[in-house]
């Protein structure tokens, strides 16, 4: 992601709001799970948490057989079920899409992780408050791709401005048919998968390490 501008910056009629999204080119995807290692690393994640994992399924009958990857992250979805939902008002969303928690104002009520589809959100067992992906929003700010991005090998991921045409993202969702996760639900989810399987992205399907779980949420 080349240097972007500020996500709090004015906007006029010329130019339209920043909105951040990313693209996951899985045909790129070699299932090597540098960008969890990434994630945990630059967001302090604990022991038996994830802010951003890999999605592992096994397809066909041996010798025949294939694997196949799905990464999952938060969505920072435009219309976020977890905020409605938020009795405090912890959970919002940023001008620039974005989808926060404000640490200082979450109860750990876990009423966010309950309503979110997606099963992106964890309770941080030492602060016992919400965290989650929040496309390194750290980094961002100072034009900065998230971590994941700048760590992915095969420059699977691509992060941007989806309303500046001459950003990456936007030339990439233009020019590539897309699909989200669960686009029934109306929560307009901007993570975008390329070339996703559709046995992974089946909730149901293979080893999901999001629900391997190694202590007790609290």
């Amino acid at each position: 992601m080349s240097k972007t501008q500020s996500p709090h910056a004015s906007t006029t009629d010329k130019a339209p709001r920043v909105r951040f999204a990313m693209v996951l080119d899985l045909s790129r995807c070699v299932g090597c799970h540098s960008c969890s290692v990434a994630c945990k690393s630059e967001n302090e994640v604990p022991l038996g948490k994830f802010r951003s994992w890999v999605k592992v399924i096994e397809k066909g009958r041996y010798p025949d057989v294939s694997r196949q990857f799905l990464p999952a992250l938060c969505n920072n979805c435009d219309n976020p079920i977890c905020n409605r939902n938020c009795p405090v008002r912890a959970t919002y969303r940023r001008p620039d899409g974005i989808v926060q928690v404000n640490q200082h104002r979450c109860i750990g009520c876990m009423y966010c992780m309950a309503s979110c589809p997606y099963d992106v959100r964890y309770i941080n067992p030492l602060r016992k408050i919400i965290q989650k992906c929040f496309f390194c929003d750290h980094r961002v700010d100072h034009g900065l791709a998230p971590a994941c991005v700048e760590t992915c090998l095969g420059r699977a991921r691509i992060f941007g401005d989806i309303n500046d045409p001459d950003s990456e993202i936007a030339q990439t969702l233009a020019t590539n048919p897309v699909t989200t996760l669960k686009p029934g639900l109306g929560t307009e989810p901007h993570v975008f998968y390329i070339a996703a399987d559709y046995d992974a992205m089946d909730p149901t399907s293979g080893v999901d390490v999001n629900h391997i779980h190694f202590e007790h949420p609290f």
